[in-house]
């Protein structure tokens, strides 16, 4: 949908016309080109590349392996390929706040180059990627992008993340094989990176723990600046752009007097002479790339641009002369020339138009009235254009394949592809079709630019559904076999809807989608139930849509996946206190037990929580659950006469106080690299044979097969002697770990605190979750 007039006002608000302007001036400077390179969306060195951009005027790029699918997401449920959509417009909402261009190794959600978790290893993640995809994508972003630079931002040293490790290693690797004609991993002309740096910084924090010091800085990216225009710090400018990191509660303030510098090592390099600075060796201006009379004028008219800000009509004169002078030495380069730096002539061509049109002041705005659209469906198109000081503008749509305009309306035939959740580019200034196409003259020269539209319209598939629930687990253990599928949002409308069952199962077709029914005698084990419409597999959708990102929206198999496990369940009364990050009450639900959610109100109240046998408290909920921190003495008291308080894993800074939030002292450990089970198959010490492992469910060793992601994190570290540690588990070659699960005797309550991903588990329908958890609910006194 459009976007609102306050909506409008205040993104209008972010970006006065004097910022533009100045922005647009600053890659005038150099034709240097920096890459920095990193393993998810929020790796990248937000602070320095805002320097290096807005003030020294570095063409910037970041090359990013994966989508993030394996984090955490702190505002909201999405999970797994989801996530990596919603990881993925929030990293192209970062790059508009840097003029960061951005390239993705991983191309879909069913890539083998996948945040499978976190990982110790570079070699593991390497192995689990493909050692010759990743390096063939990376090869192949570089000979795109053809940066003079590239700089990981983790070093490939024990104690940090795997997936940093294998981009770090892949990086020293590529120096050569990007150059080398004889790869064959890419058809694109090879390309010489010039330098490659290290980061002079340990990567150590509350996540990692680097075991090796840093290497030495052979040089210093100055950071502490201020913008001259904004009067920003870069390290502001910088957490700006940390900010659209929202899943992963990024974007935090920098006091003035704390801001950084940036040391770097130079670990490799092809060109000649000694370090001195980042240019050093390279062609840093129009005039070092070619002796060439044009490409000196338009080096002194980009000066002369620069040098008039705010100026905007002596400015203009300027850049509009600066083009057409580097356009003429265009013309005029050599095979050869064209193929070692004819790239960085075309990249000063659509910087020098953009800034010709923020001097001209031309203002440029499209929406169209529809989010999705689905082919042969229609869209109104709104273009509002302002021609400022320009002799001449013409603004037109430029389309997809498939998408045709006809006056103000845009039409999607069923030719036009569907919109992909994982676009492998992001390049602020040049956005993808369908935007518009600006063509501008001023003093007598016209250049062109791409102007995204406010919020693209979203091509679905023809065919799709919506199925609630899209898994379920069934209880063999109880004797209630049926449950409802809901359907909704059938396209298109009026399509014959079917949903094929296993053998033995019936679907009935309601108003409202299906009632199932198992067989009474139904074996434990995984099944599917797949739609049709009109006997045609159909699709379903996953709409992602946040206040701070586009709408984007992915598309997979319409399916119900279905679990049937045997789990013995306690006569209990549970409350669920969640902080929107997992759905653990409707999965207790799902296996019979009695769950309520638990509100403000009974967290006020003490007669209220009374009425509950067992309390179980959601992941990061102590930080994101209003009132619940505040509430612990009522619930410590509420243990004390006898209930049961389950805690799901918390990190350090959830609002976990070791001393205030636990009934009895519990400290989670910290950096958390060294408190986790990234192996999912890691094997499982019993410790103690304790009621929690035994009842209702004898726990064994198949209860812990077939997990997914990993063990646990957040482990903790230390504990009151009241709390018994349950279990052992460890990664390969590391020491064991006990803070997995603890179980405490608080007067005449427990207290249960799990690191394990039992809320992901489920979700993932690992049979052992649903056993474990029902243990873990069971009352102390059962």
């Amino acid at each position: 949908m459009p976007l609102t007039d306050p909506a409008r006002l205040s993104a209008e608000a972010r970006a006065p016309h004097v910022v533009s302007l100045w922005r647009a001036l600053q890659p005038l400077q150099t034709v240097v080109s920096f890459m920095n390179t990193g393993a998810h969306p929020d790796d990248e060195t937000s602070a320095m590349l805002a320097a290096l951009a807005w003030r020294d005027g570095v063409d910037i790029s970041y090359a990013c392996s994966t989508r993030g699918e394996g984090g955490q997401n702190d505002i909201g449920t999405e999970a797994g390929p989801a996530l990596g959509v919603l990881r993925t417009a929030e990293m192209e909402a970062a790059c508009d706040v840097l003029g960061l261009r951005m390239y993705w190794l991983s191309e879909s959600p069913d890539d083998t180059i996948f945040d499978f978790g976190f990982s110790k290893s570079g070699v593991e993640t390497l192995g689990r990627w493909g050692r010759d995809r990743t390096l063939a994508r990376f090869i192949h972003i570089l000979r795109r992008e053809r940066p003079d630079i590239i700089c990981p931002t983790f070093l490939d040293v024990p104690g940090q993340h795997g997936h940093h490790r294998a981009m770090t290693e892949a990086a020293h690797l590529v120096m050569d094989l990007a150059a080398d004609p004889d790869f064959a991993g890419s058809d694109l002309p090879p390309w010489q990176v010039k330098k490659l740096y290290l980061p002079a910084w340990s990567g150590a924090g509350q996540a990692y723990d680097d075991d090796l010091p840093p290497p030495p800085a052979t040089l210093t990216i100055p950071g502490k600046g201020l913008d001259p225009v904004t009067g920003w710090s870069f390290e502001r400018i910088g957490q700006q752009s940390r900010a659209c990191h929202a899943t992963q509660a990024m974007g935090k303030w920098i006091s003035a007097g704390t801001e950084r510098d940036f040391p770097l090592h130079l670990k490799d390099s092809r060109v000649a002479g000694p370090d001195g600075t980042l240019v050093s060796g390279l062609a840093a201006r129009l005039p070092d790339l070619k002796d060439c009379p044009h490409l000196a004028a338009a080096q002194e008219a980009c000066d002369a641009a620069r040098s008039a800000f705010p100026e905007a009509a002596v400015v203009l004169a300027h850049l509009s002369h600066a083009l057409a002078e580097l356009r003429e030495a265009d013309s005029r380069l050599t095979q050869d020339e064209r193929a070692a730096f004819g790239h960085k002539l075309r990249r000063k061509e659509e910087q020098l138009s953009l800034a010709i049109r923020h001097a001209a002041r031309v203002e440029v705005f499209g929406f169209t009235d529809l989010d999705f659209v689905r082919p042969g469906g229609t869209t109104a198109l709104t273009v509002e254009t302002r021609q400022g000081d320009a002799e001449h503008v013409e603004v037109r749509p430029e389309l997809p394949q498939g998408w045709v305009a006809e006056g103000g309306t845009l039409a999607v035939t069923f030719e036009a592809a569907t919109s992909a959740p994982y676009p492998d580019t992001y390049l602020p200034g040049q956005p993808a079709a369908p935007c518009l196409l600006s063509r501008v003259t001023a003093n007598g020269v016209t250049s062109e630019t791409r102007v995204p539209l406010s919020l693209p319209p979203v091509v679905l598939p023809d065919r799709t559904a919506a199925l609630a629930p899209t898994a379920a687990v069934l209880n063999t253990a109880q004797s209630e076999r049926r449950f409802s599928v809901a359907l909704s949002d059938v396209a298109p409308k009026g399509a014959d809807a079917a949903l094929e069952v296993p053998k033995g199962w019936t679907a009935e077709r309601t108003d409202g989608g299906f009632d199932v029914t198992a067989p009474e005698t139904l074996t434990d084990g995984a099944y599917t139930l797949r739609l049709t419409l009109d006997g045609q597999p159909a699709q379903t959708l996953i709409r992602v849509s946040h206040p701070h990102t586009a709408p984007r929206a992915l598309a997979q198999p319409a399916e119900v996946a279905v679990r049937a496990v045997a789990v013995e369940t306690p006569e209990a009364r549970i409350g669920y206190v969640g902080g929107g990050n997992d759905r653990v009450d409707c999965w207790l639900a799902a296996i019979g037990l009695d769950v309520t959610v638990i509100e403000d109100r009974d967290l006020e109240t003490p007669s209220r929580l009374a009425r509950f046998d067992t309390i179980v408290v959601g992941i990061f909920a102590m930080r994101f659950r209003e009132g619940l921190a505040e509430a612990m003495p009522r619930i410590h008291d509420w243990v004390r006469a006898g209930g049961t308080l389950v805690t799901l894993y918390h990190r350090p800074w959830d609002a976990w106080d070791p001393d205030a939030i636990p009934p009895a002292r519990l400290e989670i450990g910290q950096p958390s690299l060294r408190w986790r089970v990234t192996d999912e198959n890691a094997e499982v010490t019993v410790l103690s044979d304790h009621p929690a492992l035994e009842r209702p469910n004898r726990l064994a060793t198949e209860d812990w097969a077939d997990w997914h992601k990993e063990r646990g994190l957040y482990f903790a570290k230390e504990w009151d002697e009241a709390y018994t540690p349950l279990l052992s588990m460890h990664d390969a070659d590391e020491a064991p770990l006990e803070g997995a699960l603890l179980v405490a005797d608080i007067g005449k309550g427990r207290h249960v605190h799990t690191s394990l991903i039992l809320h992901h588990q489920m979700e993932r329908l690992t049979p052992g979750a649903f056993r474990l958890m029902a243990n873990l609910v069971t009352p102390r006194d059962e």
